[in-house]
């Protein structure tokens, strides 16, 4: 079942955008009038239906709720000034949707299923994509087990799902960062690389510890010498020294190939910086801090975009920077803003027109 006229709609009866205001939205706390839900039994793909918004009826035994099958993905659909509406890169958050399926032991999940339904769904609820800077439509694709029953194995039964949800901008101000020495979020030939529900549910004490310091997130460093850098709480991080951009390289398969990661990294070659994706320690960031040559330092996400970092603690040592005087982190934002919202030309094909 790939076919769009195989997937049943139902509209809600109203629309409770009426009762929402689409202005200065909190992340992920509204959501539209309809979701998509299809069932994978026996087999295949079957029961594709868009229909109102709704709970869930599920077993206490339902195989996710207990041995962590469940893996997602972060979208987002923009308004550009005419109105039009279009989704930023969804074939890559396709493609890695089926990597992280595939890792948890899942079914992959058909192209035309996953991008017509998302393409009907958004459809349906298009007057629910804000139209104001910074502004978007949040897109969550899901899948879990749905076996109803104990035993830990791969589920035969599985839901797939898309939710919307109307938003505003993801982190406000700029961020002050722990590096994280005792915690790991990921390890080679673990699930790192891969966008399953477990990697955020375990990196949340952490986290919580670094806040009650008066942090906002962690950076995260490698769990062997606590001492190579790898994502910055659920961001891919970047580090502007001089002419040259420093990610960490996702051979190790411990960071997420995030998708603003890659449309930061080929902006920033537009605009003439040389990037270099590759292990990059705590100690050579110091060093770069105390010589001068660190200039921006920020991280990059779906729900996030671009988020600045006016502050990086390493044990006692505390970076503070003026993130007012930075210009690549500002640019890159503007150029990805103008080409999400129609106010610059897409020459990469980015934007997937609804």
């Amino acid at each position: 079942m790939t076919a769009a006229a195989d997937i049943n709609v139902t509209k809600a009866e109203q629309s409770k955008l009426k009762d929402i205001n689409l202005e200065n939205l909190p992340f992920g706390k509204y959501f539209t009038d309809h979701m998509l839900e299809v069932d994978y039994e026996d087999g295949e793909w079957k029961n594709a239906e868009i229909k109102p918004y709704q709970p869930l009826l599920m077993a206490p035994s339902l195989a996710a709720l207990h041995y962590g099958q469940a893996i997602f993905e972060g979208i987002k659909a923009y308004k550009n000034e005419q109105g039009e509406a279009f989704i930023f890169r969804p074939y890559d958050n396709f493609k890695r949707f089926n990597i992280s399926a595939e890792r948890m032991e899942m079914p992959c999940v058909p192209e035309e299923l996953f991008m017509e339904g998302m393409r009907m769904l958004i459809d349906i609820d298009r007057n629910w994509i804000p139209n104001l800077p910074d502004h978007s439509l949040y897109i969550r694709p899901f899948m879990f087990s749905s076996d109803e029953m104990i035993g830990v194995r791969p589920s035969e039964k599985y839901k797939f799902m898309i939710i919307l949800s109307p938003t505003g901008p993801y982190y406000a101000a700029p961020m002050r960062i722990n590096v994280e020495e005792k915690y790991v979020r990921a390890v080679p030939g673990g699930i790192g690389y891969a966008k399953v529900a477990g990697n955020y549910g375990s990196a949340m004490y952490a986290t919580a510890q670094a806040r009650k310091q008066g942090y906002d997130q962690v950076l995260w460093t490698d769990a062997l010498e606590h001492k190579y850098v790898q994502e910055c709480g659920t961001m891919n991080v970047f580090f502007v020294m001089g002419d040259t951009v420093v990610t960490p390289d996702l051979e190790a398969g411990t960071i997420l190939a995030g998708v603003t990661r890659d449309s930061v990294i080929t902006i920033l070659r537009e605009m003439g910086f040389k990037v270099e994706e590759r292990p990059i320690s705590i100690d050579e960031i110091i060093a770069a801090h105390k010589n001068g040559s660190l200039q921006d330092v920020f991280g990059t996400g779906t729900a996030a975009t671009i988020s600045l970092i006016k502050e990086l603690k390493y044990k006692d040592y505390a970076m503070l920077f003026d993130v007012d005087k930075w210009k690549a982190a500002k640019e890159v934002k503007r150029r990805m803003d103008a080409i999400k919202y129609g106010q610059a030309a897409d020459n990469n094909g980015w934007m997937f027109k609804i």
